[in-house]
């Protein structure tokens, strides 16, 4: 028995999943919950996200973050049957605060050690770092736990994570598995819309459907280097901040974003060995009408995952339970063809006192 945590990069909460699993195959979920932000911790996060911060101000940032990751184990954990209440692991991605893979650059704060005495279990973490020093972009981790989540359906399908940043994982036959960042998810809209109408997110999409897309301001954007290269590729939450929609109406310029992030989406699929016959989506973007309405126009299938009875808001919380366990069983979290790595490899680091 396994939890995993996950903080995203729009900073809403951690999301927490409980994951009886072997590492491999064995992938049952037995609850899940998100503890969200308030906005004072939100703000803090997002602010030493995209600007420097003093060192001191960083540390009390992640023992705050480490405590409120502490605080949705107990709440997962009270929600448990008494029999799961004993998880032997922790899967703790913590929050990413830079992700520069051309430079080989990633950080993600968060105390395993901290949380380890909070929590009384054995933690793995920095999950990204040893694929990066074997020459991976570090990112995206869910792809082998995508494979074997979705091993029961027909070939070639795709997997898309819809979080601040959108991740796509290609599976082919005869197990073949391709991944990578496509550019922006809900990030940019995000922001935008916090910016320009003062709410945390558009929620049901009410803004960019009431808008139309620039498709002028969407094809210069597309035409940036990074959404021309073929996966694996990675990115950080905000390095598509330069694609400027200020001119437009706040409307507007939501439906141009939601444009851009589904124009990224199709454009790496079809550098694609062939394109996804369906296209499974989770994560936060799976709640906006507008986004998931021009995937169907691109990719005519497009489903969410929780038709499969999963979750998609903790999916990935999920998927770092499974790549601990596999961690602690040696076994690969990414190999070339989902990170650019030079060779399967088992990354991440595990806290040692505790009890198993």
């Amino acid at each position: 028995m396994a939890v995993g945590l996950m903080s995203g990069t729009s900073a809403d909460g951690v999301d927490a999943a409980l994951l009886h699993t072997d590492g491999e195959s064995v992938i049952d979920v037995r609850g899940g919950i998100t503890l969200p932000y308030d906005d004072d911790m939100r703000s803090r996060l997002l602010d030493a996200s995209q600007h420097d911060a003093p060192t001191v101000e960083l540390l009390r940032l992640e023992r705050d973050v480490t405590m409120h990751h502490a605080a949705a184990v107990a709440k997962l954990l009270s929600k448990a049957a008494p029999s799961d209440r004993k998880p032997e692991v922790v899967g703790f991605h913590g929050h990413t605060i830079r992700h520069v893979p051309r430079e080989n650059l990633t950080m993600q704060i968060g105390n395993p050690w901290l949380l380890s005495q909070e929590t009384g279990l054995r933690v793995v973490t920095d999950f990204r770092r040893n694929d990066i020093a074997l020459g991976g972009q570090g990112a995206p981790l869910a792809s082998m736990f995508h494979q074997s989540l979705f091993v029961d359906e027909a070939p070639p399908i795709g997997v898309l994570n819809l979080g601040g940043v959108a991740n796509i994982t290609w599976l082919g036959p005869n197990n073949t598995i391709i991944a990578g960042d496509t550019g922006p998810g809900c990030g940019l809209l995000d922001e935008w819309v916090q910016e320009m109408a003062g709410m945390p997110h558009d929620r049901d999409g009410k803004l960019a459907l009431a808008g139309e897309a620039h498709r002028e301001i969407v094809e210069e954007a597309l035409a940036e280097e990074f959404f021309t290269k073929p996966l694996p590729k990675s990115a950080d939450r905000f390095e598509f901040d330069h694609i400027d929609v200020s001119m437009l109406s706040i409307e507007d310029g939501a439906a141009t974003l939601c444009a851009v992030t589904a124009g990224a989406i199709y454009a790496a699929a079809r550098k694609l060995p062939a394109m996804p016959s369906t296209l499974w989506v989770t994560g936060g973007g799976v709640h906006h009408p507008l986004i998931m309405k021009m995937l169907a126009d691109f990719f005519g299938s497009v489903r969410c995952v929780s038709e499969r009875g999963q979750n998609p808001d903790t999916l990935e919380a999920e998927c770092f339970a499974w790549l601990a366990v596999r961690h602690l069983r040696g076994l690969p979290l990414t190999m070339p063809e989902t990170t650019g790595c030079s060779e399967a490899t088992c990354g991440g680091t595990v806290t040692c006192g505790c009890p198993a």
